[in-house]
């Protein structure tokens, strides 16, 4: 029998114990038809969840596919900032998330009263934010970005613009160094991104001689200043399958290394270390979400996120910015 809809949502996901003999891919591939449904999934989700996803990709292609889907009801495999960029696209749609708890490092460092009080210490400039933030925080912002398009928003503005970049201080500093720009950075920084090891990446290099570095932006500047190339996870993905090399030393969270054996299965792929000997590089708020709680989240449609209309439509507008900009800029 379900719980109380009440104590699902405060609890964060559907707690029912699950007939071991069903075949949770093919059960949720019956309720996506009935209840016409889609499932939306980041590269950092665990394979299964990946392998019955009706879409994978990073943020900015999430993004477009939250705008442009004819779903009655969004399943967003990902984290809580991701589903809210899903509700404010689409406040007529159902938006459910296997667990709310799935919260992020990154856009917790930056509470949105905090960062309102920082914006006001910094006049005639306007803010650009990382997709990887809360809803109070892009309604903030006057243009959000993700890791695949930032760089290129920042160059299309005038140099003579004043920026304040939030909440990545490494993306940022990325793109100040790649720009010339000189934004003014709010510190802020993802836990999984943060934890790699310059000094075993160095060794495991040793063992490897071969292999290229891959970066996300997101990591300390000492390990992009090693890296072969940096990009997006979509971007790090296409990398390896139009590269001629046959091994990759990855530094971004270990989700995307599934999608990247699928498309380039005669190649090798060795997840970077962390600092010390826990599985840090892999995101802990990604890997609340599992494919028992995906099945129940369908089937009950629940925990449902819900969202203050006023913020909605502050937050919508500097997404819409970014979405068109994109498309102006050639961003696919």
């Amino acid at each position: 029998m379900i719980q109380d809809v009440h104590n699902i949502q405060k609890m964060g996901y559907v707690d029912i114990d699950i007939d071991p003999t069903l075949d949770l891919f093919v059960e949720i591939q019956k309720l996506k038809k009935e209840k016409n449904a889609i499932i939306l999934a980041h590269y950092y989700q665990d394979a299964d969840i990946q392998d019955i996803a009706d879409y994978i990709g990073d943020s900015l292609g999430l993004a477009r596919q939250a705008q442009a889907t004819n779903a009655d009801m969004i399943v967003f495999a990902g984290v809580h900032f991701m589903a809210e960029t899903a509700k404010i696209l689409n406040p007529t749609k159902k938006v459910v998330l296997p667990d709310l708890n799935a919260g992020c490092s990154l856009s917790d460092s930056c509470p949105p009263f905090l960062f309102e009080k920082f914006i006001q210490q910094h006049p005639e400039h306007i803010v650009i934010s990382y997709i990887n933030c809360s809803a109070g925080i892009k309604a903030l912002s006057d243009i959000i970005c993700t890791s695949s398009n930032a760089q290129a928003i920042v160059e299309s503005l005038s140099k003579e613009q004043k920026i304040i970049f939030a909440p990545d201080r490494n993306l940022g500093s990325y793109i100040n160094k790649h720009t010339g720009r000189n934004m003014v950075l709010w510190n802020g920084a993802c836990m999984v991104h943060e934890i790699f090891s310059l000094e075993k990446i160095t060794k495991l290099k040793v063992r490897h001689p071969e292999a290229k570095v891959i970066a996300h932006p997101e990591c300390e500047e000492a390990v992009l200043a090693i890296a072969d190339f940096i990009g997006s996870t979509s971007q790090m993905l296409a990398f390896t399958q139009k590269d001629k090399c046959s091994e990759f030393i990855v530094a971004t969270e270990t989700g995307i290394i599934h999608q990247m054996i699928k498309n380039s299965p005669g190649k090798n792929f060795i997840p970077a270390p962390p600092t010390n000997a826990c599985a840090c590089n892999n995101c802990p708020h990604m890997k609340l979400n599992t494919l028992e709680k995906l099945y129940l989240c369908m089937k009950y449609e629940l925990p449902e996120l819900f969202m203050d209309e006023t913020l909605r439509l502050a937050a919508k507008k500097p997404i819409d910015r970014m979405l068109t900009m994109s498309k102006e800029l050639g961003i696919q």
